[in-house]
């Protein structure tokens, strides 16, 4: 199995507490995935949506694809997700609660197929992210302090 990421969402993992993690599918046109393996994509603003019988990545960004002229896709189309469903109907029946959503982790080419980890999250609080800042500068100092006595 090889696979090589192309994309991540590194802001997600800092925004919210990610419970449960997929893989799916993504349903794309030939300019996008030419785009992809280029690495011209952005999972910032994206989320997922779920209408209970498909799920659909929104508002992530391809860029098109210079050699694709008229036949070049919209960066901001909605994407078919490709899942079982009954991982559709898990992520439906968690979406309903309260506080509760999707995001998108990261999108890497998996045996040459695109895939896009999802996983269902929950919001952080404001004392959440001042805790994980504390964490992360206590763990630098610990490295930058072992790289001293080496």
């Amino acid at each position: 199995m090889d696979t090589k990421t192309i994309a991540t969402n590194r802001k997600a993992s800092f925004e919210y507490f990610l419970l449960e993690h997929f893989e799916a599918g993504l349903s794309l046109q030939g300019s996008e995935i030419k785009s992809i393996r280029a690495g011209q994509v952005s999972l910032t603003e994206a989320y997922v949506e779920i209408d209970g019988l498909e799920a659909w990545l929104v508002e992530s960004h391809i860029a098109p694809y210079t050699q694709a002229n008229r036949f070049n896709h919209d960066p901001k189309r909605r994407r078919r997700l490709l899942l079982h469903k009954k991982e559709i109907r898990e992520l439906w029946n968690s979406v309903r609660q309260k506080g509760v959503t999707i995001v998108p982790i990261k999108i890497y080419m998996k045996d040459g197929r695109a895939k896009i980890e999802i996983a269902l999250a929950k919001g952080k609080k404001l004392h959440d992210k001042r805790e994980a800042i504390a964490e992360r500068d206590q763990e630098r100092e610990l490295k930058r302090e072992f790289r001293m006595k080496e």
